[in-house]
């Protein structure tokens, strides 16, 4: 995997971030979810690599990323946490400005890397995401079926680490090596079978229930909005639009028109239609801002 990129342990204040860099031109970084590490993008880093410098870091927490000890509210595993993480360590690299790209959970990083950093950011690509706050105004009977693992992994009575490190083959299912790259599926299932990533990822979804959610509400209620171009890529086969048309909820958040593109793919878009997502990356990052 990533042939030609290095592979790094970097300083980020209170955490150690894992990531791999490569690549020559307009700097971006790359985001993964939940619950996967930084590896997620192997097919899609090397393409990008032609025309950009491509950073792709373990968010605090996940993989081989620390992550501080627990604050009040989940404090130490908000997004705004975490996207403090990807400036530190992008600037460490020497870029002082740069396209970021998040999926799922990293979608989430993205978007507030965005809103907390607007003079750093140039362009902002979301996989399978809305702000939070979206999410959670609009909870409901059919939400709260099909995303209860927001609300299994983000209670604390009953804390979801102990069901889960009791047997993790038995909660998490992921595709076969040859289908996800055998170098990705050892680096996810190294990072899930350890508890301490386990912990960081419930406390991922913790803060995104509280911390996060105010953060989100704070920005509305100041009019504050995303200022550099914005892409969405939604999976055919997932279920982003589970509250209506993605491009209509996002619009109120963003100083310029969406640019949406839906990726004939389940929800790991970066894995299943690697070509198509990074088709779609190169076109939207080689636009001016």
């Amino acid at each position: 995997m990533f042939e030609g990129f290095d592979l790094e342990h970097l300083d980020a204040g209170p955490v150690t971030i894992r990531l791999r860099h490569g690549g020559s031109g307009p700097p971006v970084v790359l985001l993964h979810g939940h619950p996967r590490t930084h590896t997620t993008w192997h097919a899609v880093a090397p393409r990008l690599a032609a025309q950009h410098t491509v950073v792709v870091p373990d968010l605090r927490g996940y993989g081989a990323s620390t992550l501080p000890p627990d604050e009040p509210g989940h404090a130490q595993s908000s997004k705004r946490a975490m996207a403090q993480d990807v400036v530190r360590v992008m600037a460490a690299l020497g870029h002082d400005r740069f396209a970021v790209v998040g999926h799922d959970r990293g979608a989430l990083v993205a978007f507030r890397t965005a809103m907390d950093h607007p003079d750093t950011v140039t362009h902002l690509v979301v996989m399978d995401g809305l702000p939070v706050i979206e999410h959670l105004e609009r909870t409901d009977a059919a939400f709260a079926r099909a995303w209860w693992h927001w609300w299994f992994l983000g209670q604390t009575d009953k804390p979801a680490e102990r069901v889960i490190c009791a047997d993790p083959q038995a909660w998490y299912r992921t595709p076969e090596p040859a289908a996800m790259g055998e170098g990705n599926h050892a680096d996810v299932w190294a990072a899930l079978r350890n508890p301490d990533v386990v912990h960081g990822m419930c406390e991922d979804y913790r803060a995104g229930l509280g911390i996060d959610r105010d953060h989100d509400a704070a920005d509305r209620a100041a009019g504050r909005r995303v200022r550099c171009p914005t892409m969405v890529l939604e999976s055919a086969d997932d279920d982003l639009d589970i509250h209506g048309g993605p491009a209509a909820i996002w619009a109120p958040w963003l100083d310029l028109p969406l640019r949406h593109r839906v990726i004939e793919s389940g929800h790991h878009q970066a894995e299943q239609a690697p070509d198509a997502v990074a088709e779609e990356l190169l076109a939207f990052l080689s636009t001016s801002r």
